[in-house]
């Protein structure tokens, strides 16, 4: 069965750090580009960040710009969101997706394998 599974959320202070894991089982993730997305309660599911089948491409969007870093350890079958300066605006269910293809892409669409999500709240 193939899966994602997310770790690694929580409650964390405004200006706080997290680092989110996502974990393939079932198939490997060499073979694909990897998203992260969220969606805050009444909200569209949005792209946060992506990283390509080698990690030699990564982009992310501009709310997260300069504070979330993207990487991946083919080895291990994870890839990794490191989140910083965290706001409380970043509060959402965070879930990590599998691309159809080896290049990165904004839509939700292309992308086949999700996670189950995992909570990120923002809070003092």
């Amino acid at each position: 069965q193939l899966q994602l599974v997310e770790s690694g959320g929580g409650l964390v202070q405004p200006g706080g750090s997290l680092r989110l894991s996502c974990a393939a089982s079932g198939f490997t993730l060499d073979y694909h580009a990897i998203g992260w997305f969220r969606q805050a309660p009444g909200k569209e599911r949005e792209g946060v960040s992506c990283i390509s089948r080698t990690g030699g491409s990564t982009n992310y969007a501009d709310s997260v710009k300069g504070r979330f870093t993207i990487s991946r350890d083919n080895a291990k079958n994870t890839v990794y969101l490191l989140m910083n300066s965290l706001k409380p605006e970043d509060t959402a269910v965070y879930y990590c997706a599998a691309s159809f293809d080896y290049y990165c892409s904004a839509s939700p669409s292309d992308f086949g394998t999700w996670g189950q999500g995992t909570q990120v709240t923002v809070s003092s």
